[in-house]
């Protein structure tokens, strides 16, 4: 299924939870924030959500007067911080900052997770983006086909940024689709996972681009196909897998903003207004493209991803 599908049916319960707290809505329209605001990253710092954190929390931090900072919480696929999150206070204080396999995929793979999708209300759909299919050159690997080929000889390691990750999917769908084998070896983040490629600890990744590109421009790592239904902006002479002829394999992250459920609603808004404007700002934009991040700024019940 979708994953945009996914995550529409995970936020709906959370949706329809929110109104019980209007009635703290009064309560709620003195100031905000009037010390400072925690961005808790489930993901290891130097990754596309990290990064996209970092530059949204600058421009909060100019435009609401207080110090907006980001604490990575990485760890099982994104549990850790989400949890973190979770049991932290609904006020408008800390704000979890990652994808959305937290909530669309997580709870398939982890039966006895402490949250749920209904104990978040989510603020901001903030940016999309695919992935990137590389191998190690030791592989002599050179097309995605040759991939698939080369798979189906003997099994492969590839690396993802976690298991539940949208590149551990990627691996799973690549080896229902082709009934070829690569193995899935997780690691803490994208990062660490782009570093075992380099290392030839495993044979490839399916990561995000960005984190893969400067290696392949070093000749470090040979890039296949990116896994979105658009070529990157990063690299548009890369294919894309459905142009490959392996459609199934399309895999997109999306970036979520999301709070405690019951967090006040004029804290809400004011969070979601000043974060859509921060990701319009030149200087933000400019880092999403340069993190090949697709610019979506969806909220409310527009929050809700189109199936």
């Amino acid at each position: 299924m979708n994953r945009r599908s996914l995550l529409a049916t995970a936020t709906t319960a959370a949706l329809t939870a929110f109104a019980a707290f209007t009635a703290s809505l009064a309560t709620a329209q003195e100031a905000y924030p009037t010390r400072p605001v925690k961005f808790v990253n489930n993901f290891p710092a130097g990754g596309p959500s990290d990064l996209l954190a970092r530059s949204v929390a600058a421009v909060l931090q100019e435009t609401l007067k207080q110090p907006f900072v980001v604490e990575n919480r990485a760890g099982a696929a994104g549990n850790i911080g989400a949890d973190a999150v979770a049991r932290g206070a609904a006020d408008g204080y800390t704000v979890l900052f990652g994808i959305d396999t937290t909530f669309t995929v997580n709870p398939h793979l982890y039966p006895n997770l402490p949250f749920k999708a209904a104990d978040f209300r989510p603020l901001v759909i903030m940016a999309s983006s695919g992935l990137l299919v590389g191998v190690h050159p030791s592989t002599g690997i050179k097309t995605l086909p040759a991939l698939v080929t080369a798979a189906k000889a003997r099994p492969l390691n590839f690396s993802s940024a976690g298991s539940g990750a949208p590149g551990h999917l990627a691996v799973e769908v690549f080896n229902e689709a082709t009934q070829a084998r690569l193995n899935h070896i997780p690691y803490r983040g994208n990062t660490p996972a782009v570093t075992a490629v380099l290392a030839g600890e495993v044979d490839g990744g399916v990561l995000a681009t960005p984190g893969m590109l400067p290696h392949v421009q070093a000749g470090k790592v040979t890039a296949l196909a990116v896994t979105s239904r658009q070529r990157s902006r990063l690299a548009p002479d890369l294919p894309t897998v459905g142009e490959l002829g392996l459609g199934r394999l399309e895999q997109e992250v999306l970036y979520l903003a999301m709070v405690p459920a019951a967090t006040p609603e004029a804290v809400v808004q004011t969070l979601q207004r000043h974060i859509v404007d921060a990701l319009k700002r030149p200087e933000v934009q400019a880092r999403m493209a340069n993190l090949d991040l697709f610019f979506e700024g969806l909220t409310g019940d527009a929050a809700r991803p189109p199936a």
